[in-house]
């Protein structure tokens, strides 16, 4: 008996051939989060960095009613200050600042350091940047310091607002 070749068998595929695209997608997911990731890092310190930017513009006019857009009106939030220790939502903040600092200040600079550090996990924030103050006072004292900062910042619709700050000086400055 002779053999048709168009029964001819054909050759054995390899059976594990899915495995491979099944590392390909896994790779080119990875490789995209990765991407996701970093441009959404990227999008982050340019944001943080015009808002903190803008903070401490703000701040220098010496007027708190600049500085206000910046903080989320919610009551019971808790903001540290460097003087008295702390301030219980935005209206005792506001004229605690005013009464303790902004009263006595004939100018002030707020000037924000370039190591600001953004961490971010979906619609909450934290920063933290070093940040120099430069005041003359009414009575002609001077303040030349270094000044930390975290803030703790929640998205409220389309803006990011201040939930919680905390500043603090090195000792002896």
């Amino acid at each position: 008996m002779s053999r048709n070749p168009s029964f001819a068998q054909a050759p054995a595929k390899p059976r594990h051939h899915w495995s491979l695209y099944i590392l390909f997608a896994f790779l080119g997911a990875l490789v995209t989060f990765v991407g996701a990731r970093a441009e959404q890092k990227a999008s982050d310190d340019a944001t943080f960095r015009k808002l903190i930017d803008g903070y401490c513009a703000a701040w220098s006019t010496g007027n708190a009613d600049n500085a206000a857009k910046y903080y989320s009106k919610d009551a019971g939030l808790v903001f540290y200050d460097v003087s008295p220790f702390s301030y219980l939502g935005w209206k005792e903040y506001d004229a605690g600042v005013r009464k303790n600092y902004l009263d006595a200040v004939e100018s002030v600079s707020l000037t924000a350091g370039k190591d600001l550090r953004v961490t971010r996990h979906g619609n909450i924030a934290w920063t933290t940047v070093p940040m120099h103050l430069d005041a003359k006072m009414k009575g002609g004292k001077t303040i030349d310091t270094q000044v930390r900062y975290t803030g703790i910042w929640e998205k409220h619709g389309k803006n990011w607002v201040l939930v919680h700050e905390h500043l603090s000086m090195p000792f002896g400055g």
